[in-house]
């Protein structure tokens, strides 16, 4: 089944029902990342052979990578309820279509892999979520700089190289697809490639190491500056891999336990993954601590408002913000929140003032004065994070809230309405 057949016909039934309960406990268990596995499932395209990866959340995106794999003439199947086999044959078509990139932005991450493969690409330029633009500029311009020929036309780019060659790189942002697209591209180009001023988090080390064990020779992978030293396509081979737990389902399970209060133990969690996102609720007043199973937290009474700013890795990611607007609109005190990363990425507030939250946006900043309860409404997710915060208001409010359009969710997040009714929450997925 592709991920567009599981888009719902009736978009009034494509909800999350969230009432109030009582605290939160147990154990959660966490998925695999998104942010990893859609750039592990590309990597697969650089050499051929049957690949497999555990770990694998069953989310619509993952669904959505797929799809476009297998329009490139790749295999994909789902053997346990973990594990994707992923058959990558001899020839590959080289073109992901519009039709199925327009349903995630991280599919521009083929370019890499293709120009590096197969010598031309054909893709699609990329959708997805729906806040603010992200343009791919600094991956066309990292590209160009190993030698391929870029051009766009048509709504689609489209690259050329004979084999590409290494180069000293300097992004000019972090940005980490680019980061992705550009590792991918430089592991059978001639010579050594250097990027600095790289993005840091963890899942490009995770996916340096997938294309170590493939037989790549990167180095530095998690810090500002990444070696690549080029091997030949025939060097690289097919291999098994674990995907890094997901710190963003992590954090939006620490920002329930916050909403609702309890003690709950993630398990898998890293709380090295999230060293700034543990501080800066630490100071709110969530108690948090690693454990033997991964990260312990623990919340009773009302938080306390501070102030947040978005960075790169290791700083507060942006997919963070909208799990800490929503809370800071039930604790107490004045918090500024402001977005450093991408324009528009807040249009989820209108959906929290609804709730009665009391918020004003200016720009890329927010002001957030805590009220001491929401009130559950009729709101609507516009993107992944946004969709699942809301569904954490809904923990916090009194009377019903609905939370319309919940595949946006579901893009990101593996049964969020179960695990968190497993945590004793109430709330209910409607299809």
């Amino acid at each position: 089944m592709s991920a567009r057949d599981t888009e719902p016909m009736d978009p009034a039934a494509d909800s999350f029902v969230v009432r109030p309960g009582p605290p939160l406990a147990g154990t959660v268990v966490l998925g695999g990342a998104k942010n990893s596995v859609l750039k592990l499932m590309a990597a697969c395209l650089l050499a051929p052979g049957s690949y497999r990866l555990t770990n694998v959340p069953r989310i619509l995106d993952v669904e959505t990578m797929s799809d476009i794999l297998v329009a490139m003439g790749v295999d994909v199947a789902r053997t346990a309820s973990d594990t994707l086999r992923i058959d990558v044959p001899e020839t590959l078509v080289p073109e992901a279509p519009y039709e199925l990139v327009e349903r995630i932005r991280a599919s521009v991450v083929v370019l890499g892999p293709l120009l590096a493969r197969c010598g031309e690409a054909r893709v699609s330029l990329p959708g997805g979520d729906d806040f603010g633009q992200r343009p791919i500029n600094w991956h066309l311009a990292a590209l160009a700089a190993l030698g391929a020929e870029i051009e766009t036309s048509h709504g689609y780019v489209i690259g050329r190289a004979a084999r590409l060659t290494g180069a000293r790189i300097v992004l000019e942002f972090p940005s980490h697809t680019a980061t992705d697209n550009l590792l991918m591209a430089a592991v059978t180009a001639r010579g050594t490639t250097v990027i600095d001023n790289a993005a840091r988090e963890p899942e490009v080390a995770d996916l340096a190491a997938f294309l170590n064990r493939m037989g790549a020779r990167v180095v530095g992978a998690g810090s500002s500056t990444i070696e690549i030293e080029g091997v030949e396509p025939g060097d690289l081979s097919a291999v098994d891999h674990e995907v890094v737990p997901d710190r963003i389902e992590a954090a939006t399970f620490m920002a329930a336990t916050g909403l609702a209060g309890g003690e709950v133990v993630i398990a898998g969690a890293r709380p090295d993954h999230m060293d700034m996102l543990a501080h800066k609720l630490g100071e709110m007043g969530l108690r948090s601590s690693a454990c033997s199973e991964g990260m312990w937290v623990a919340a009773k009474g009302r938080l306390r408002a501070v102030d947040v700013a978005t960075l790169p890795y290791p700083g507060v990611a942006t997919d963070y913000k909208p799990l800490l607007v929503t809370l800071m609109s039930v604790s107490e005190g004045v918090g500024i929140v402001t977005e450093n990363i991408f324009g528009g990425r807040f249009k989820y507030v209108d959906e929290l003032c609804r709730m009665g939250a009391d918020i004003r946006t200016d720009g890329h900043h927010a002001v957030v004065r805590g009220v001491p309860r929401l009130s559950g409404a009729p709101v609507k997710a516009w993107d992944i994070r946004a969709g699942a915060a809301l569904v954490l208001a809904g923990l916090a409010a009194e009377g019903e809230t609905r939370v319309a359009d919940g595949y946006h969710v579901d893009k990101g997040y593996e049964n969020l309405a179960g695990k968190l009714a497993s945590l004793g929450a109430d709330v209910s997925r409607l299809r």
